[in-house]
């Protein structure tokens, strides 16, 4: 497939090997095929240790197997093949492991529900946040989930989503909490209370690291409080987090 469409003239095999310091560069996905190995991923969430294993290792299978492709395929266009000759691991990482990353780049996987799920209606400011405890900015960003053969006979991707935001947009002290008959002690920063599009936004990892913020400091005055973490009035969180160099809603518009 891959040949088919570099055949087409689809010539944009580096617009993600975006440059990094010491002559290295960071890979992504884009275009029609790439690094993402589309629908291999899909019973990782739920699968045994053992299992998510053989996913991992599937998964250094195809990217590996599609760089050396990309290398030494004599269908591939020339001038493709020269660029990655130039290009290999990083010599000086991962030394212990081939020069290969131990682990998955986990995006999403299992996540909670709360009293309060995050969607596309909040981040678009469609629908009202309550009780913001910080802010995410991030476009909603999702990779292609599935790909397919049309009724015409075309290969299809679908899923992929990039859309951008107006403005920055609130996140609920609710995404946080998990339900009180499941645990009283605990609150989530990362596999948080979100439908699958708003979490294309708020999974980014600054993103992460505002609601983390928000987190410990419910979890100290919950623990002072002595009180579980779905008791702790709101108001006690929103008086300490803006204390704390928290931004909990958008400044004022200036006239």
């Amino acid at each position: 497939m891959l040949v088919r469409i570099f055949a087409a003239g689809w010539r944009e095999t580096f617009r993600t090997f975006d440059p990094l310091p010491n002559r290295k560069t960071n890979v992504n996905n884009h275009g029609p095929m790439s690094t993402d190995h589309i629908v291999a991923n899909y019973e990782y969430p739920e699968a045994s240790y053992t299992r998510r294993e053989a996913i991992v290792r599937e998964h250094e299978r195809y990217q590996k197997s599609l760089f050396y492709f990309l290398t030494h395929d004599p269908r591939v266009p020339e001038e493709v093949r020269t660029e990655m000759q130039r290009r290999g691991p990083a010599r000086d990482e991962f030394t212990d492991n081939g020069h290969w990353s131990h682990q998955l780049y986990i995006r999403e996987a299992r996540r909670m529900r709360g009293p309060f799920v995050l969607t596309e209606h909040h981040l678009t400011g469609r629908a009202t946040t309550p009780l913001p405890v910080g802010m995410g900015s991030y476009s909603i960003d999702s990779h292609n989930v599935q790909r397919y053969v049309t009724s015409e006979g075309w290969v299809q991707n679908e899923g992929d989503l990039g859309v951008p935001l107006p403005a920055p947009y609130p996140i609920d002290h609710g995404v946080l909490l998990p339900p009180r008959d499941q645990a009283a002690n605990l609150l989530v920063p990362v596999c948080v209370s979100a439908s699958h599009v708003a979490y294309g936004s708020v999974r980014m990892e600054p993103v992460f690291m505002i609601p983390g913020q928000s987190a410990g400091t419910a979890a100290a005055l919950a623990v002072e409080a002595g009180c579980a973490v779905q008791d702790l009035p709101y108001e006690s969180l929103r008086r300490w987090s803006p204390a704390d160099g928290q931004v909990l809603e958008p400044a004022p518009a200036r006239r």
